[in-house]
């Protein structure tokens, strides 16, 4: 099939020919929904977990408000979790359910 083959576009399509939208964008340095690795000690193991940074800060805020350390936090979290789940879903979740709760 050559190229002058090819259907012509459909017109009234909704998606237009231009570059697509970023997105919403964070102001600062990383982009928003930028996934970012963190390690931490768990249960006396090095292990990670990759969160955007809007949830990062909620669980950093979380442990702070309740006066414990990150990794005690990631500890309760990783042990409540359903293990079918990962451990970044898990704390996803946790943050989601707190914010809900109204921060308390």
């Amino acid at each position: 099939m050559s190229a002058s083959d090819d259907p012509p576009p459909r017109s009234g399509s909704s998606r237009s020919a231009g570059p697509r939208s970023a997105g919403p964008r964070a102001v600062g340095p990383h982009p928003a929904g930028i996934v970012r690795k963190r390690s931490i000690s768990l249960h006396g193991h090095a292990t990670s977990f990759s969160l955007e940074d809007a949830f990062f800060e909620i669980i950093e805020t979380i442990a702070r408000e309740r006066s414990i350390s990150l990794s005690a936090l990631v500890a309760e979290v990783d042990d409540g979790r359903d293990k079918r789940a990962n451990l970044s879903s898990a704390l996803r979740l946790y943050a989601l359910e707190w914010v809900k709760s109204g921060g308390s």
